[in-house]
């Protein structure tokens, strides 16, 4: 067994990133009922029967206290397009979505990214405790999905799809 103590963070971050993801915005509102969220790469389906899925956030992330107890929320998978709206979602700043077009959810009172490919409005089924991050994974309540090609995340940059 390898001694977790002998691999380097920044070595084991970088080859990491050498997997391809989409990119995606989890949203959602704070404790005073204002629209937030946070950028996320670590989001993958779970299971189909019940419709589960789950992401990561980092321990220290803000938005972890408002992704709990049955709390509604929705995943917005970006388009390629959107690497602005990216950016803005993975920085500390007052109001999320200042120029950022949204409309509310079609089951949850959730902020919803306008011209994401796919978005899935979720309740909060369960969190885990995975190192120095929380796993949460979201009951799928409602979903839909758009055109277009995604947005990618590799080797620490934004990327799109080949031709």
């Amino acid at each position: 067994m390898l001694d977790a103590g002998l691999i380097d963070p920044r070595a084991l971050r970088n080859a990491f990133g050498r997997f391809a993801t989409g990119v995606t915005v989890v949203t959602m509102r704070d404790d005073e009922g204002r629209p937030t969220g946070v950028t996320v790469n670590s989001f993958s389906s779970l299971s189909l029967e019940p419709p589960l899925l789950l992401f990561s956030l980092g321990n220290a992330q803000v938005s972890r206290r408002w992704l709990k107890d049955g709390r509604h929320f929705a995943v917005n998978v970006l388009a390629a397009d959107q690497e602005q709206v990216a950016w803005q979602f993975a920085k500390p700043r007052d109001d999320k979505f200042e120029g950022v077009p949204s409309f509310p959810g079609e089951r949850c009172d959730v902020p919803c990214i306008d011209g994401a490919i796919a978005r899935f409005e979720c309740r909060h089924h369960a969190s885990y405790p995975g190192g120095d991050h929380e796993i949460i994974v979201g009951e799928v309540l409602h979903l839909e999905t758009a055109g277009g090609d995604p947005m990618l995340f590799y080797s620490g940059k934004m990327a799109r799809l080949a031709e």
